[in-house]
């Protein structure tokens, strides 16, 4: 059966996961990952994505982005792919593969769950019980987002600035965010929209992606996948603890 093309949409906020290569390790050392954030700020520039959010974990990665043109997140992840596992090999004096094929990815909803998502990311080394609050993992998006440290790569997403009128406010009511408990019905479904590749929002989301993509946007009754069309309205090793 032909692979299914991946749902994509220029300007909207997509949930990217890459594994590595049997959940194998994907960093080996603190150089590799500042490589790795390095690469992805060069390329989020010249393959026009803009990163909201991300983390490093042992054997896999985070982010979550905003494409400007409709090819951007796949050239975007070639890339840097490529021009990391170089790197990797030549020091860990290893050949083939490091990540699991595809990365996977679903369209998220803005309105409400993009912040959602930045909470979901950032506390992925709280909830593989790596460290106890999200301040004291070093390779995330946490530090910009809600403590301020500078940075050229992350840039906020018009949800995250809608938080406060300037960047002190905005931090402040992110942080606040944090407070509250991710439930397990976010989970499962941040979990189960990236997996399957659809889309992750509400119903009125859902019909515009299929409205504006020609395809079907979420699973069918019964937890299947369908082919049918949607009439198209043109637009205008190591392993860590988390199962994610």
């Amino acid at each position: 059966m032909p692979r299914r093309s991946r749902l994509r949409l220029p300007g909207y906020p997509m949930h990217v996961i890459q594994r590595g290569h049997n959940r194998s390790r994907c960093f080996a050392s603190d150089n590799d990952r500042i490589l790795y954030l390095a690469l992805l700020e060069e390329l989020s520039v010249t393959e026009h994505c803009a990163v909201h959010a991300y983390v490093l974990m042992t054997n896999h990665v985070h982010l979550l982005v905003t494409p400007e043109e409709h090819d951007s997140l796949s050239e975007l992840m070639r890339k840097l792919g490529q021009r990391y596992v170089q790197h990797y090999n030549k020091v860990q004096k290893r050949t083939g593969a490091l990540w699991e094929g595809r990365f996977r990815s679903c369209l998220v909803d803005s309105k409400t769950y993009l912040l959602r998502c930045h909470r979901y990311i950032e506390l992925n080394p709280v909830r593989a019980r790596m460290v106890d609050r999200p301040s004291q993992y070093a390779w995330s998006s946490y530090h910009v987002n809600a403590l301020g440290d500078s940075s050229r790569l992350i840039q906020p997403h018009p949800e995250y600035r809608a938080l406060g009128r300037d960047p002190p406010q905005q931090r402040t009511a992110y942080r606040q965010i944090f407070k509250a408990e991710i439930t397990n019905e976010e989970i499962t479904a941040i979990r189960r929209a990236c997996n399957s590749g659809f889309a992750l929002g509400s119903k009125e989301f859902i019909a515009e992606i299929e409205r504006l993509s020609g395809r079907r946007a979420t699973r069918a009754r019964g937890g299947g996948e369908t082919s049918r069309s949607v009439p198209k309205v043109p637009a205008g090793g190591t392993r860590d603890l988390s199962p994610v």
